[in-house]
């Protein structure tokens, strides 16, 4: 089974008892993300311990192909000594060697296989997590957004905000009765007809001290005049 497929086997697992369980989408997303990058760390892991066996059995390939090196050298120094029997003996454990470093190396091609598909499957998972991750981000923005607006829309049909507008406006209304009221203390405050006449009789008198004014000032000047004639005579 891949990794693909069982982690959608987590994945639907837990999204169906989160969808029985009446939970949000946005929750939903963050269990999405939270199994991707769980199934990364276990994937990783895997193939960490595959590259170390893989080291492990290479070692173990080179050993074994060393020993069938060794034994083919000691089957010919024991032809060029005329011992057959020896040389058939060692002819045998470097068979045997080869074998076993040819199994070791089956086992190397199944790790290797694994690694390559290890290697391609992160690299579609991790490109799958950065577009979920962009996704539930773009995701979040839009119901942060949405409730905002909301929230907003809710205010404005609230019947508390109306009641208050209400009140804002009774409280004009007072405020503009009170100013009528100074408005009105102004009111009668042009000229009557008694104050008209009065004015009048306060010009007349203002005249007449004018002219009394006039009259007192110019009796020194008629005295002045009269003198002067009498001075020339004598």
């Amino acid at each position: 089974m891949g990794i693909f497929s069982r982690m959608g086997d987590i994945i639907n697992s837990n999204l169906n008892a989160m969808i029985e369980a009446a939970e949000d989408p946005e929750k939903i997303a963050r269990l999405i993300i939270q199994e991707m990058e769980d199934t990364l760390v276990e994937v990783r892991t895997d193939a960490a311990r595959h590259i170390a066996e893989r080291k492990e059995l290479t070692r173990r390939e080179d050993d074994y192909r060393k020993r069938a090196d060794d034994w083919a050298a000691k089957a010919e120094l024991a032809i060029t000594k005329d011992r057959e029997d020896l040389a058939r003996g060692a002819l045998t454990a470097r068979r045997q060697a080869e074998d076993m470093a040819d199994v070791v190396g089956k086992e190397i091609e199944v790790l290797d296989e694994a690694i390559g598909k290890a290697d391609g499957d992160l690299s579609k998972l991790q490109t799958k997590l950065d577009e979920a991750k962009a996704k539930h981000k773009a995701l979040t923005m839009r119901s942060t957004v949405a409730r905002s607006q909301v929230k907003m829309r809710t205010k404005l049909v609230d019947t508390r905000v109306d009641d208050a507008l209400s009140r804002y406006e009774r409280m004009e209304r007072k405020v503009d009765e009170l100013e009528a009221h100074v408005e009105a203390f102004d009111l009668g405050e042009g000229e009557s007809l008694e104050s008209q006449f009065a004015a009048l009789e306060s010009d007349d008198e203002l005249e007449d001290e004018l002219t009394a004014l006039k009259a007192r000032m110019s009796k020194p000047k008629a005295a002045n005049k009269s003198e002067k004639p009498s001075k020339k005579a004598s």
